[in-house]
């Protein structure tokens, strides 16, 4: 396997685990097929060069969110969260989420960053939220996911793959869903 593929776009081996890291993956579908489209995304994820499994929680669904809120109108998502145990850089497995989200036919009307909320309807939405530890502030790389905290529709699936879960900054999604949920009551 190529090396590179462990260490990143910037070939910095330093920055760059290339040990085994559980990523956290939020999967994501309004358009179509939604239970197959996300099926057959964790499949293609579980084939992605370095990614040595794939756990995965089951679907849940959720009203559609929109910058002034949630949009009943709106199709409903379905959403799941995958964790990848992996020796890919982030920013690689990063390029191969998008790859896999275009092949299912999610077309990005506008290139941005994760800090800038995406509300259209999608065929499919893979979010990087956690690679391990890391924390980046790099446009191309925001890691933890900036909004993860934020959606029950990511913490509350990834506590049911990973009980003990720490979302890095946010603290233990266990805490992290139990807040959220107490706010919006």
């Amino acid at each position: 396997m190529n090396r590179r593929l462990a260490e990143g776009f910037d070939g910095d081996p330093a920055r760059h685990p290339r040990e085994a890291v559980e990523a956290v993956v939020a999967l994501g579908a309004n358009l179509g097929d939604r239970a197959e489209t996300m099926t057959a995304a964790i499949k293609d994820l579980a084939r992605v060069p370095l990614v040595d499994a794939v756990r995965v929680s089951e679907p849940v669904e959720s009203v559609a969110l929109k910058p002034e809120g949630p949009d009943a109108s709106a199709p409903a998502y379905l959403n799941a969260v995958a964790i990848l145990t992996t020796r890919l850089a982030p920013s690689v497995l990063l390029g191969y989420l998008h790859a896999i989200e275009q092949r299912h036919g999610r077309v990005r009307a506008v290139a941005r960053s994760a800090r800038e909320g995406g509300w259209e309807d999608r065929t499919l939405d893979l979010d990087l939220i956690a690679y391990g530890n890391v924390v980046s502030d790099d446009p191309r790389l925001l890691l933890p996911h900036p909004r993860a905290a934020e959606r029950d529709f990511v913490l509350g699936p990834w506590l049911a793959v990973d009980p003990d879960a720490v979302l890095p900054g946010a603290g233990r999604v266990d805490e992290a869903l139990r807040r959220l949920r107490t706010e919006s009551r």
